[in-house]
């Protein structure tokens, strides 16, 4: 009894210990003091062989488990003021011979890939390691709107494959590797803007939205249409899903039932609206009204934004040159940020925190690109002037259509002492992509 009182007290202990150097964020402190009870366990408890290995595994899953917790979690957000006082343009991406309308990440059997879409009617992939054109795909009848890696095909069939919307009213999908098209959808009346794959089961639903004033919903592995979207009153230029719930623990998530556990839909359209739907029973919930021209870009919040409710709030980028925050459950506008001179044509949800003096706390930074030819920061929970603003290119620069940020593992430690770093990536009216970081 005595030796178990022992144990438990020594475990406890060790788990403070942890905790504690956690709090001040100092890996290399966590690595030693691990390292310290390892040795100490496997001295004072080897004679007793199971119990010694039982604790010494315990001891290695919660050195894992550090390591983990510091790759995904405390990298996950940025301080923005580093961003803010050191970045630049670091490399631009030529090839496209019109605008960069989309863009998308992937890294495959290690090697991070960007693809790109553009009004010259190609899909192109860019080795991101060497900043070079590896693939293209020029099989589109007209200009190339939005580009998205499958996830789906990634987790079910390990292969690379880009699906792309187009004005020619089909999605197509691309295999990398095998540098063809595998794959159409028909069914869209009119050109496809926006499109977004599902964060539930593995990717495997896809999500458009059309001139044709309809959204779909497509099967990806039976490459059917499962649902038509009717409630809008012009072009959907513009659709995302709502997160994956913090109750999902498998992004796989197999669910009985499409959309199962409240997931929805959103969509920015020319008649100056954002919808919410229900993904099962397709039906309207939520019209938000405020933008006072055609709404370009909508994107859901997360929880891993750090604040309360960050899933149930919406980010909206518009003709009428204004970026709003809409509140679900309220269904109405939190926030509205003024300061681009043209129309906005995309919003995004930053990595990057900054210090909020009001809250006493941090802030999550939102960013917005425009045809104004900027890119804007601002503080979600202030409307106050912009952070920081980010000027295109120097030489006749029209305007930014896209951007995605993508963190980067360096070998040398980087100035937020953990390794990483954050490079921004944008396309341009100038056919250009550029890096910014």
């Amino acid at each position: 009894m005595n030796f178990l009182k022992i144990c438990v007290k020594k475990t406890r202990a060790f788990l403070k210990q942890i905790l504690l150097i956690l709090k001040k964020e100092k890996k290399e402190e966590v690595q030693l003091i691990i390292q310290h009870w390892i040795r100490i366990f496997n001295i004072k408890l080897g004679w007793i062989h199971d119990f010694d290995k039982l604790v010494v595994n315990y001891v290695i899953f919660i050195y894992i488990f550090i390591d983990y917790y510091y790759l995904t979690q405390m990298n996950t957000f940025f301080i923005f003021e580093a961003f803010r006082s050191s970045s630049k343009l670091l490399n631009t991406l030529h090839g496209h011979t019109n605008w960069v309308n989309s863009i998308d990440f992937s890294t495959f059997d290690d090697i991070k890939l960007l693809c790109s879409g553009s009004s010259d009617k190609t899909v192109r992939v860019w080795d991101l390691e060497t900043n070079k054109q590896i693939q293209l795909f020029d099989g589109h009848l007209n200009s190339v709107y939005c580009v998205r890696f499958s996830q789906y095909y990634y987790h079910n069939n390990h292969s690379n494959v880009i699906c792309s919307s187009s004005d020619d009213q089909t999605v197509r999908f691309w295999d990398v590797k095998e540098n063809r098209q595998i794959n159409i959808f028909n069914g869209h009346t009119g050109g496809i803007f926006g499109i977004e794959l599902s964060p539930f089961n593995g990717g495997r639903y896809l999500c458009s939205g059309s001139v044709d004033k309809t959204m779909r919903l497509w099967d990806v592995e039976t490459s059917k249409s499962l649902h038509v979207f009717n409630g809008h009153t012009n072009t959907v230029w513009c659709v995302d899903f709502s997160p994956l719930q913090n109750n999902s623990s498998d992004k796989n998530n197999n669910m009985g039932v499409i959309g199962g556990n409240g997931y929805t839909l959103c969509s920015g359209s020319h008649d100056k609206t954002i919808c919410i739907w229900d993904i099962e029973t397709t039906k309207q919930l939520i019209v938000f009204k405020g933008h006072e021209d055609y709404v370009r870009s909508v994107k859901y919040g997360s929880n891993k934004l750090g604040i309360n409710g960050g899933a149930n709030t919406i980010l909206s980028g518009s003709r009428d040159k204004k970026v709003r925050l809409w509140d679900i459950r309220s269904g109405q506008q939190i926030q509205v940020f003024n300061g681009h001179t043209n129309w906005i044509r995309v919003v995004e949800y930053s990595p990057f925190v900054v210090n909020n003096n009001e809250i006493g706390g941090n802030s999550n930074v939102i960013c917005s690109g425009s045809l104004d030819d900027t890119i804007r920061f601002w503080d979600i929970r202030s409307n106050k002037n912009e952070l920081y603003v980010i000027k295109g290119e120097k030489a006749g620069g029209r305007g930014i259509l896209c951007l995605r940020f993508l963190q980067l593992k360096k070998n040398i430690e980087s100035t937020n002492n953990r390794g990483y770093d954050i490079n921004l990536y944008y396309g341009s009216c100038n056919s250009n992509i550029c890096i910014w970081g």
